[in-house]
């Protein structure tokens, strides 16, 4: 019953098939795209806390290790600083 916030870090991802989809199938939801994000983890973190989220529910995408270590690991910053739950779902085969 609760209500979906997503928080869309990526400007150039396009969200109307998005919001036309949770419509569709009844879900009750809401879509923030910061207008300046330079930390997605932050900014997800910050968005939890400010409507008091349930849990957190992030994807994963499987990087080599240079990729790591030049992108850094915002998922497990949201893991180990977010004040709620965090669910981790791995993408797909072939979604990254």
């Amino acid at each position: 019953g609760a209500a979906l916030i997503v928080v869309n870090t990526s400007p150039e991802t396009d969200t109307e098939g998005l919001v036309t989809e949770l419509a569709a199938a009844g879900v009750r939801s809401e879509i923030r795209t910061p207008a300046d994000v330079h930390d997605s983890a932050e900014e997800l973190i910050r968005t939890a806390e400010a409507t008091d989220a349930d849990v957190i529910v992030i994807g994963l995408l499987r990087r080599s290790p240079v990729g790591k270590l030049l992108l850094g690991s915002n998922a497990q910053r949201v893991l180990l600083d977010a004040a709620c739950p965090v669910l981790a779902v791995k993408a797909e085969p072939g979604a990254d």
